[in-house]
């Protein structure tokens, strides 16, 4: 919007009113705080919720694979075949064998229910998820037929156990005797201790060399499952549908949407309700602004009528207002920008700053599944947000114009 000098120059002057409209100064001055709130309110809140898919995700998928050829009765004899046929098809990148069992863990008198994985040597030193994570020990250590296992941090502190402690497995399926199944006990070195931030993995996991794994469990060669990486994990269905007939008989393959549909469900279905939610703030924002203008108007009627008696048009003054209008809108978009960047740099500070004064746990891992505030700020969004801020911002200024530009100079000055 192009304006001349003395428009300029009058926007300027209504932007800061003078003596005797300090409260019509209140009204913008709150205005332009709530547009700016609620800019940071929908930029934190839909950073978080990205941050939340995107942490879930790599976690779950850096764990789990894009998809998984499980076995029938979790067994997978014929894995090698299985891993070739997955290997050949166009957009599959990897395919290996794992194991996945729930089985008891035991040290100096605590029991806990445990997931034990098994994966190869080189998957459990190369694992992104897991090679960054460690707080205790090394992986390295983790080798086959040294009776050596990584565990989980929160699994640690339930049992009690540290690097070099020795825990006992316990496995139902033992050996069979005429009183009975006994159950199978094996004692493992605890030599490294990992937290990947997802409570649920960090609570249960116990992760040892494929070939330990086999032994403890009594599969001989097979596996469980064969997971499975894509180029896209968005298209792994179409990826993987021609595999799926060629191992019927001995298996299914499911993918990282089929195994945590109602969870990405929930997170999907939040943050739109979120973003609709929050825009309101910014809409009651926008009346404010709608308020003060319309204020302004009634307290500026008798200095329009003399600026359209001097030969200003209902367009220069349509143009005022609407920069006046705008520019408080546009100051409260970029303060908003500032202050949700600001609270996103500092989140996890935050929230410890506000655990420490209430005494309360705000961030309970094993409710909200991560150890940390997460935060992943998408652009897309951020300018459909300044967008909508500037938009809502613009529309408010028409009536407040328009008003102005429809003074009658005649009308307002006769009484003068």
């Amino acid at each position: 919007m192009i304006l001349s000098r003395y428009e300029r120059m009058i926007a300027k002057r209504y932007l800061l009113p003078g003596k005797g409209e300090a409260f019509i100064a209140l009204v913008a001055s709150i205005s332009l705080v709530a547009v700016a709130l609620g800019v940071a309110a929908l930029i934190i809140v839909m950073s978080v919720m990205n941050g939340f898919r995107a942490e879930l995700f790599d976690k779950i998928v850096g764990l789990n694979g894009h998809a998984v050829i499980q076995g029938y009765d979790n067994k997978l004899p014929d894995w090698r075949r299985v891993a070739a046929e997955a290997k050949a098809l166009p957009g599959v990148t990897s395919a290996t064998p794992l194991i996945e069992q729930p089985l008891m863990a035991s040290f100096a008198g605590r029991v806990e229910g445990v997931l034990v994985r098994g994966l190869t040597t080189e998957d459990i030193r190369t694992n992104p998820v897991l090679r960054g994570k460690v707080i205790a020990g090394s992986l390295d250590a983790v080798t086959q037929g040294e009776g050596r296992v990584a565990i989980g941090a929160r699994l640690a502190e339930q049992l009690g156990a540290q690097v070099g402690s020795q825990i006992s497995l316990i496995s139902p399926d033992g050996q069979s005797t005429p009183f009975g199944t006994v159950p199978r006990i094996v004692s493992y070195q605890v030599a490294a201790i990992f937290e990947v931030g997802v409570y649920d993995y960090d609570k249960a996991f116990v992760v040892m060399p494929m070939a330990e794994a086999q032994t403890l469990l009594m599969l001989g060669d097979a596996v469980g499952m064969v997971e499975v990486q894509t180029t896209d994990p968005d298209r792994v269905g179409e990826i993987l549908a021609p595999l799926k007939p060629k191992i019927a008989m001995v298996g299914q393959v499911s993918d990282w949407r089929d195994m945590n549909a109602s969870l990405f469900e929930a997170l999907a279905v939040e943050r739109v309700a979120m973003f609709v939610v929050l825009s309101l703030i910014i809409l009651v924002a926008v009346f404010n602004i709608l308020s003060s203008l319309i204020m302004l108007v009634r307290a500026k009627t008798r200095d329009i009528a003399i600026l359209r008696t001097m030969g200003a048009s209902r367009g220069a003054l349509m143009r005022v207002f609407m920069v006046v209008g705008t520019t408080i809108g546009t100051l409260g978009t970029v303060a908003g920008i500032a202050l949700g960047a600001v609270f996103l740099f500092y989140r996890q500070a935050v929230v410890n700053f506000v655990q420490l004064v209430t005494g309360q746990n705000l961030w309970d891992p094993s409710i909200r599944f991560l150890t940390e505030l997460p935060s992943k700020t998408d652009p897309v969004e951020v300018t459909v947000i300044v967008i909508m801020s500037l938009g809502f911002s613009f529309l408010a200024t028409l009536y407040p114009a328009w008003k102005a530009a429809s003074t009658d100079p005649v009308q307002v000055l006769r009484y003068e």
